[in-house]
């Protein structure tokens, strides 16, 4: 039999539902990925550190697992709350350990049978906010102050959790393509395609110096995703700065983007529930296309900025907000994107911009 659990909201709301393995209490911000597939990739996302993860999917675990699939060693969700959670897995590719032996192997609070369709409609609604998810049902009030004290993702620095501890390499050692990534919460799947353009690839902790970058000698430097509010990142965006200045092409994704654009003197937001899933309309403003495109982040630049900024030029917008979904510099060989040209999981159309990189590398 299930032990019952509970989903808690910082405005008082409460769900009820099923715990699907390990009992215990984890609080943080509550977010939806309206992804149909890619729920090993989401899960292992070091972008979602700090964060309760809501899936807009019904069926969750019933492809099960595959290591090849992990984005990270470590699942990086605080939490998982899904509708139907299914503890049998079918997929010829799919390896011992279901998805349910995946999350409670390492310590994760998961739980099901809620109402998700609800839940989601309410963030919609309402806005992404703290929540906690428990089996403790008989401690209400104990669990209201403890998701009191949990800290607002507003002015939350994440990349000192999930960065690199030490520079590693990889790629083609014998490469004429030499990057220099600074890890904020690096994704395999973004390493895997520099890799498979040929590229050498040496990646540094989010807080390495920009001396010591530029004594790699780098053809171009890469800022990764990462978590957590990107203007409590300081140091970050001090070696941003430096990076620009070197005249050397520079590739931002997500959080390495609104680094770039702080760095640039832009602000950026914290958005009302931000934009997660595979299937994100973009606008490319240069060829006139559109691109489906896999997001993840809940802060954006500041629209107004861009276009005011003489130095930026807006190269692609959210057809679903008009937010900021990429900016390039006109003084120097800059460029990034909001959203996950890498795409794991969702779909292709926007690897072109690893290709622009290397063209830009190369000219």
């Amino acid at each position: 039999m299930k032990n019952k659990a509970v989903v808690l909201l910082k405005d008082g709301t409460v769900f009820h539902g099923s715990s699907i393995g390990l009992d215990g209490t984890v609080s943080g911000e509550i977010c939806f990925n309206t992804g149909m597939s890619g729920y090993q990739e989401i899960f292992t996302d070091p972008s979602y550190k700090g964060q309760i993860m809501v899936t807009a999917n019904v069926h969750i675990g019933n492809y099960g697992i595959a290591d090849e699939d992990s984005e990270n060693l470590k699942v990086q969700i605080s939490g998982l709350i899904t509708r139907n959670f299914s503890e049998v897995q079918s997929r010829v590719k799919a390896e011992g350990n279901t998805l349910k032996d995946f999350l409670y192997n390492q310590d994760i609070v998961a739980i099901t049978d809620v109402d998700t369709r609800a839940l989601v409609k309410h963030i919609r609604d309402n806005g992404a906010q703290n929540a906690l998810i428990s089996t403790e049902i008989d401690e209400i009030d104990s669990l209201k102050e403890k998701l009191k004290n949990t800290p607002s993702m507003v002015g939350l620095e994440l990349c000192s959790l999930v960065s690199t501890k030490e520079p590693y390499t990889v790629g083609n050692e014998n490469s004429k393509i030499k990057i220099v990534a600074l890890d904020l919460g690096i994704k395999k799947s973004i390493l895997n395609c520099f890799i498979d353009l040929g590229c050498y690839i040496k990646v540094f902790p989010y807080d390495t110096p920009f001396e010591t970058l530029k004594l790699e000698n780098p053809d171009g430097y890469f800022l990764s995703n990462g978590p957590g509010d990107p203007s409590a990142s300081y140091d970050v965006m001090e070696v941003t700065k430096k990076i620009i200045s070197s005249g050397l092409p520079t590739f931002g994704i997500c959080l390495g983007h609104q680094m770039i654009a702080l760095a640039s003197g832009l602000r950026t937001y914290k958005m009302h529930n931000g934009h997660r899933g595979i299937n994100h309309p973009v606008k490319n403003l240069d060829t006139g296309k559109g691109e489906i495109t896999s997001q993840n982040h809940g802060f954006a630049v500041v629209k107004e900025d861009v276009e005011t900024n003489s130095k930026i030029e807006l190269t692609h917008i959210h057809l679903n907000d008009n937010t900021v979904a990429g900016i390039r510099r006109n003084d120097y060989p800059v460029f990034s994107v909001q959203y996950h040209p890498e795409a794991s999981p969702g779909p292709h159309d926007s690897r072109y911009l690893f290709e622009d990189f290397i063209k830009m590398i190369k000219k």
